[in-house]
């Protein structure tokens, strides 16, 4: 999920991809009066106890968001009809002092008829930060889904949902949530402590644990088998969500799914040149036919061994330089007089200007197969947006108000934020770069049932799959195939985009629930 914090840190993602902190919780203040008017849902605020009459509303408490509204739906699919709830509404957070923090979006879809008890339901959240979830209810995984193969949308695509046949509904209930500051998630308290707080990896993962909490007893839910999707970011979130929930919310989860995420921020130099590599010569070999990740086996076993060596020893070394330079050129089609210039080391931003240079075109980052015209062809640098990307930005933000406003009966005022970029822009990393493989190796070996499925694009610049690969043959034999499982398909960083890909992944999904 595009955002541009990501664009901002993407050298850090790239480079690789590749205690408790904070107060927020979301246990209610003591009930309002019978005749209080609190909409359903929503838990009372500090004044609106009994016996107190409620001060003037805030600014924020002026703009607070509706009821929830729950409506039944009916979705004709190939095969197969679907008969199901669906709920837009929103979890209040609040401080140790009992003092409001923020409300938190959820949109979830339910399966009627059928055992709440045992039936999985499955929590998904996205990256930047500061993105919505949004790419993964419409792009993939939702009830409804709007075609975002970045080859085929423009910002003036008509952006109207249709009946998504590859919906996860068929074989657990979904629920989409949006972090504070994305979609229509929003701050309630008006602090700079809560900004804070929340604007943080640890913040940010305490608030989504609660949430997960919060909505499983707030819908009877507690006994039904758990998953958590995360994308990109998602990546850092999702492995520290899980630990969050076993470790201080009480909360088993049987699964972790992975949408090209990106597990630590750390790994620099050298590496993010190998875990390019692949997605560069995958880039030229779908330009000349369908590429499968099979056919990049002699590329993968190059960069693991001869260009790794070549890299280490270093530029001082001429002739391992030419040698490596001529490789990389001959392997991406980039020209080698350019090639020897870089000595044959390509950042993403370095391919994707001089891939198409001599057509005036531009690659995209999050999607490599997809070509955009250059606006300023004749400059040294680029200046343009990402055309797999951005393009994508009005379509799915129209056709998910339309959705929310129209179908779901759920109006709240204000903009919905698909990516906001004020999130990324004031997110705090920490005192070092973050990293969830920590995390990971903990909720694996703590629950020895648990599975961890990660899905990536072959075309994916942001966070490459070859990096997603690394870090996963470093974990310890008990976090090996078949619990942990990497799928790579066609595609860029929303690979589900793609009729097949996203056909394919749903099949892993519904494979590692049952």
């Amino acid at each position: 999920m595009p955002s541009t914090a990501l664009r901002s840190t993407s050298l850090a993602l790239i480079l690789f991809a590749c205690g408790i902190m904070g107060s927020v919780r979301a246990d209610n203040p003591p009930p309002p009066p019978a005749n209080a008017t609190t909409p359903a849902g929503q838990n009372a605020g500090p004044g609106e106890r009994a016996g107190q009459a409620p001060s003037t509303p805030s600014a924020a408490e002026q703009h607070r968001l509706p009821p929830d509204s729950s409506t039944r739906q009916t979705l004709d699919l190939p095969g197969r009809t679907l008969s199901f709830t669906a709920m837009a509404g929103s979890i209040r957070l609040f401080d140790k002092k009992g003092e409001p923090d923020a409300d938190i979006v959820y949109t979830s879809y339910q399966l009627d008829g059928t055992d709440r008890g045992t039936r999985p339901v499955t929590f998904f959240f996205n990256g930047g930060p500061g993105s919505s979830s949004a790419w993964l209810q419409f792009g993939n995984a939702g009830p409804w889904r709007l075609p975002i193969n970045a080859d085929e949308v423009t910002p003036s695509t008509f952006p109207e949902v249709r009946p998504n046949a590859e919906t996860w509904l068929d074989f657990t209930d979904l629920v989409f949530i949006d972090p504070v500051g994305t979609g229509y998630s929003r701050f309630v308290g008006t602090g700079n402590d809560v900004r804070k707080r929340l604007f943080s990896v640890n913040g940010d993962v305490n608030a989504l644990a609660l949430v997960v909490r919060r909505w499983l007893e707030k819908h009877g839910r507690l006994l039904s088998p758990k998953y958590i999707v995360g994308e990109s970011y998602g990546g850092i979130r999702g492995p520290k969500v899980v630990h969050q929930l076993q470790m201080q919310q009480g909360i088993g989860v049987k699964g972790l799914i992975m949408v090209s995420p990106i597990f630590d921020y750390a790994r620099t130099g050298l590496l993010q040149y190998i875990a390019t590599l692949p997605s560069y010569v995958a880039t030229l070999r779908e330009a000349e036919g369908p590429v499968k990740r099979a056919d990049l086996a002699d590329v993968e076993a190059y960069a693991r061994g001869e260009f790794l060596t070549d890299l280490i020893k270093g530029q001082a070394d001429k002739e391992a330089t030419t040698r490596l330079a001529d490789k990389v050129a001959a392997l991406t089609g980039i020209d080698q007089a350019v090639s020897r210039r870089l000595a044959g080391r390509f950042d993403p931003a370095a391919f994707g200007r001089e891939f198409d240079r001599k057509n005036g075109k531009l690659i995209g980052n999050y999607d490599a197969s997809v070509r955009g015209l250059d606006p300023y062809p004749d400059s040294d640098f680029h200046h343009s947006d990402d055309p797999s990307s951005d393009t994508l930005l009005a379509p799915l933000t129209s056709a998910t108000v339309d959705l929310l406003t129209r179908k779901l009966n759920w109006r709240p005022d204000g903009s919905y934020e698909l990516v906001n970029d004020a999130v990324g822009q004031a997110w705090d990393y920490g005192r070092g770069p973050p990293e969830s493989l920590s995390e990971l190796r903990q909720i694996l070996a703590a629950d020895p049932k648990m599975k961890l499925l990660v899905g990536h694009g072959l075309f994916d610049l942001v966070t490459p799959y070859f990096g997603s690969q690394i870090v996963l043959d470093q974990l310890p034999p008990f976090a090996s195939a078949p619990r942990v499982k990497l799928v790579v398909y066609p595609g860029g960083h929303m690979f589900y985009s793609r009729d097949g890909s996203r056909h394919a992944f749903r099949a892993e999904a519904e494979a590692i629930m049952k």
